[in-house]
């Protein structure tokens, strides 16, 4: 009776089972930290058909009206209310740091119209090139 010796080979093969399992953690990680990331003061935005923007890589300055006429400003993920001037010098702050930070205004849908327009109009006059608007977008 002959006992066979195995050769040892080496195998030219990547094990891809552990980068899967590692991935698949990652997106679980990512699709619950997701919704955490979005920070903002609770207001009912106004419905429109318009499509959402690409925002690139820079961290977004969101400032808010709420249906009482308060303005708030979301600072490292704390929402702090303040006076429209205040507001003005903070911003101003912030984009002469990052000059390229995205600023967005959440605005409830029954605040009066002035009180955006002078929010913009301060923005604009602390140094944001543009200012974008949020909404809801329309269900069906």
């Amino acid at each position: 009776m002959k006992i066979k010796k195995a050769k040892n080979k080496l195998v030219a093969e990547i094990n891809v089972v552990p980068y899967i399992d590692v991935m698949l953690v990652l997106l679980v990680v990512f699709m619950i930290a997701a919704p955490l990331l979005i920070q903002g003061v609770e207001v009912e935005l106004p419905t429109t058909n318009s499509s959402p923007l690409n925002l690139s890589d820079n961290e977004t300055l969101i400032v808010s009206i709420k249906a009482d006429g308060s303005y708030w400003i979301d600072e490292r993920g704390s929402n702090v209310a303040d006076t429209l001037e205040n507001i003005k010098i903070r911003v101003s702050k912030i984009l002469r740091q990052s000059p390229n930070t995205p600023v967005l205004v959440w605005a409830d849908g029954k605040v009066d119209y002035s009180f955006v327009v002078d929010l913009m109009s301060e923005l604009q006059e602390a140094g944001a090139a543009s200012v974008g608007l949020v909404t809801q977008p329309r269900s069906g």
